[in-house]
């Protein structure tokens, strides 16, 4: 159901930002079970989880789809940088990277990024908003970082459709995006191509 994907919400902008029931959901199927909703106009809404009885031996090993399964294999311990100035959307992003095998840095800002990539030269590749709030949008702290480091792969995200930046000048033809809202396995899976690639464009 659409409550269940990330990012969605009924709230006004700034209001929320859509995580919480794509959280929930997370964690029971990663953890096998299931989840539930039912809402009666009038009648209010009943949320159903259901849980596998541990056995008590702290030894499972969370389910993973098939997809992230096979990225897992893949994923050496890289180092990735997000840059986002929603602390939740940051969070979700950097669990989702960090469960898929990277190592993963934070900054809600571009000056603070920027201070990041100076310090740690192991920062594999940039994944940034195009909106940030600050001194820098996601296109001047891309700049800005591909002039310390030139071979640095860039991804960008945002809540807005490509062809509008790309159409407004914010971003150029070929870049490297994921639009939001996105799943766990398509941002693994487009980091993993990145790194995979060199960091070329699509």
């Amino acid at each position: 159901t659409k409550v269940f994907e990330p990012f969605f919400t009924t709230k006004p902008v700034g209001k929320g930002t859509g995580l919480g029931l794509s959280q929930v959901h997370g964690f029971v199927k990663q953890s096998g079970g299931h989840v539930w909703i039912r809402s009666v106009v009038g009648q209010g809404t009943t949320i159903s989880l259901h849980l596998p009885r541990s056995s008590g031996s702290g030894d499972t090993a969370p389910v993973k789809t098939e997809d992230t399964r096979a990225l897992l294999s893949g994923a050496r311990g890289e180092t990735i940088l997000v840059v986002e100035d929603e602390e939740l959307v940051r969070q979700f992003s950097a669990a989702a990277l960090a469960e898929t095998g990277y190592v993963v840095l934070e900054a809600s800002d571009g000056p603070a990024a920027l201070g990041i990539l100076e310090r740690y030269p192991e920062v594999a590749l940039l994944f940034t908003d195009v909106v940030l709030a600050g001194p820098m949008n996601g296109r001047m702290l891309a700049d800005r970082a591909l002039a310390l480091r030139p071979a640095l792969p860039v991804l960008f995200t945002s809540g807005y459709a490509r062809d509008a930046f790309v159409h407004h000048g914010r971003l150029d033809e070929g870049v490297n995006f994921l639009g939001k809202p996105f799943t766990t396995d398509a941002l693994a899976a487009k980091i993993h191509h990145l790194l995979g690639a060199g960091g070329h464009t699509d």
